[in-house]
């Protein structure tokens, strides 16, 4: 395939163009990831690396990573796109380029190394720091949902059948599901969730798979809050779109969008995703919450 430029961002039919790319590269990604989880035939060894501060790496992290990275740079010049993934990130400065690749193969890892079938593959293209592509594969589910700027959310199958994705339209808190992680909660964390008055939680992993469980309606609500450490770039950006263009937003509990490739990868603080009927409200109460929760926690003088 030739080299795919973008002048601008109302070249919305390169957006579709890059969307086809990707659904193909998803799904080579996919059949990888696959292979490693089952111990196929020259896929057994894992290979496990601990890492105390991002977790653990695997052979089928870095193979994914390698194949996504090749398959885009076919196309995708690295001299005018920016590549940032999980596995090959260094430094503390921003890429310099406007459009940047912001790529998780294995978003979550630890997931895939205790056979709960729940992580994912995120790729999202950002343009100025905010994405404009994305895709979310989900192996186990034999699913890709694909987005791009204000062209909405697909998802399609292994027999090639698309379909629109739609977030639901529950409009009260006391009628939303929240989709958390099983661990991966601090105290502080852990009393905002229990003072939010869901109507009930979903425990699943990968942020990846979660996003999908609210565009299959499962699920409305997912909450990020930072603590001693916070979520990476490649963690949001491609789940952000999908939700995004499926209905639903993405924030700060400020209402602040989230801005990627700033340097430090980081996203910091309380981030709400939703599916955007009672968005505002959530982030308003979970602000409050925090607030008394911090009020509490302050030692009495």
């Amino acid at each position: 395939m030739s080299m795919i430029t973008i002048t601008n961002l109302e070249q919305t039919e390169k957006l579709a163009e890059i969307a086809e790319v990707l659904r193909s590269i998803g799904w080579g990604a996919s059949d990888i990831l696959r292979a490693y989880y089952r111990g196929e035939a020259g896929y057994g060894n894992l290979n496990v690396q601990e890492d105390k501060k991002d977790g653990p790496v695997t052979a089928a992290d870095l193979a994914t990573n390698h194949y996504i990275l090749a398959k885009l740079q076919e196309v995708f010049a690295p001299e005018e796109y920016g590549y940032l993934s999980e596995e090959t990130h260094t430094g503390t400065d921003p890429l310099p380029q406007d459009w940047v690749w912001v790529i998780d193969p294995l978003d979550g890892t630890r997931d895939f190394i205790d056979k709960t079938g729940e992580y994912a593959i995120h790729i999202a293209l950002t343009y100025q720091g905010r994405p404009v592509v994305a895709l979310v594969a989900i192996p186990e589910a034999n699913k890709i949902y694909y987005a791009t700027k204000g062209g909405g959310t697909f998802v399609e199958d292994r027999s090639g059948e698309i379909k629109p994705s739609k977030v639901s339209q529950r409009n009260q808190i006391e009628e939303l599901y929240l989709v958390a992680s099983r661990t991966h909660r601090d105290e502080r964390f852990q009393k905002l969730l229990e003072r939010m008055p869901f109507k009930a939680r979903n425990y699943v992993g990968s942020v990846g798979c979660k996003i999908s469980t609210i565009l299959e309606q499962q699920s409305d609500v997912y909450i990020s809050l930072s603590g001693k450490s916070a979520p990476k770039d490649w963690d949001f950006a491609a789940p952000e779109l999908i939700l995004t263009e499926a209905g639903g937003k993405f924030t700060h509990f400020s209402g602040e969008p989230l801005i990627y490739n700033k340097g430090d990868v980081r996203q910091w603080g309380g981030l709400m995703a939703s599916h955007g009927v009672c968005h505002q409200e959530l982030c308003q109460l979970a602000t409050s919450i925090l607030a008394d929760i911090d009020g509490l926690s302050l030692p009495k003088k």
